[in-house]
């Protein structure tokens, strides 16, 4: 498998990374072992979660994903196979990018995650209350105590995305080497105008999640019917169950059937291959579910088959 560069560091990652936000939410620990020990099998490597996972569960408080991610490194021992991305910045007990809590955060998720260094430290969203200085010398100093090695952004507009990767070289600050935006064939404007041709020019790799639109993509859900598929994704998906949205099904499953694929592994191969792009972001919650997604990774999709699936989704 042909690995991808972390914008300009010496980070490298496989195509699919695995969004741990199911980690102690739709999957507990054990089944969690299960996945990422076949992710890895798989000859994955990046699996992205935040100190924010899943607080929003009733029962919990925080931090569970990276608990059980640390259980399972602890367990394993396959902290050297996997590249270990975590975020900070919308906790509610660490909210915002001031250094103080970037520091004090970035110790608490070392000690969840049972590990001395975080391969990819990412702030969750931008924070225009603290100077883009104050942050980026924060995380500055992490990459130099070498408690984190590579950091990153997460929901930042082109405009702050630049104003930062400015910063960084201005000051001599370690620089955001990645941008983790909303990104999938049927939410496609907010990283395409702009923020794409940024990161290709500045070299900053791209980490897209909801790369199959909460679901959507996975052709699944085909109706008002089917949203009781999922409580939990209904209200998101709902929004997709209109005219385009049945252009971009459509399209999909005549390229799937071209290729003996599914609609799941198509749509994630379209993010895979568009400029800019270091991972597609997806998450499962069996092993069978994993494994089917990992077939996007070898999926190669013509050039006439990228523009018709581009072009189904167009606005």
């Amino acid at each position: 498998m042909t690995l991808r560069p972390l914008g300009r560091s010496p980070l490298k990652v496989a195509p699919l990374a695995f969004g741990g936000n199911v980690f102690g939410w739709s999957v507990d620990e054990a089944r969690s072992f299960d996945l990422l020990d076949a992710f890895v099998d798989h000859g994955f490597n990046l699996i992205d979660t935040a100190d924010v996972y899943e607080a929003w569960v009733p029962g919990n408080e925080g931090g569970e994903s990276e608990t059980i991610i640390g259980n399972w490194l602890a367990r394993s021992g396959k902290r050297d196979k996997v590249v270990i991305a975590t975020k900070v910045g919308k906790w509610a007990r660490y909210p915002g990018l001031s250094p103080v809590n970037i520091h004090e955060a970035v110790d608490d998720s070392l000690r969840r995650l049972k590990t001395d260094y975080i391969d990819l430290y990412q702030s969750h969203e931008d924070d225009p209350k603290v100077p883009l200085e104050e942050t980026l010398r924060a995380f500055d100093d992490l990459v130099k105590a070498g408690k984190v090695r590579v950091v990153g952004s997460s929901n930042y507009s082109a405009e702050r995305l630049s104003d930062a990767l400015k910063t960084s070289r201005e000051k001599d600050l370690a620089r955001y080497e990645t941008n983790q935006p909303e990104y999938n064939l049927m939410d496609r404007k907010g990283f395409e105008d702009g923020l794409q041709k940024l990161c290709v020019d500045e070299d900053v790799g791209v980490i897209s999640y909801y790369s199959l639109a909460s679901g959507f993509l996975s052709g699944k859900y085909r109706g008002e019917a089917d949203l009781e598929k999922s409580s939990a994704r209904a209200a998101k998906v709902k929004a997709y169950l209109n005219e385009r949205g049945y252009r971009v099904l459509r399209a999909l499953d005549e390229v799937s059937e071209a290729h003996g694929a599914t609609p799941a592994q198509v749509a994630l191969a379209w993010v895979m291959a568009q400029p800019a792009i270091a991972a597609a972001i997806a998450s499962a919650t069996t092993v069978a579910q994993l494994d089917e997604l990992a077939k996007a990774a070898s999926l190669s999709l013509g050039e006439a088959e990228l523009a018709k699936l581009k072009a189904a989704g167009d606005e």
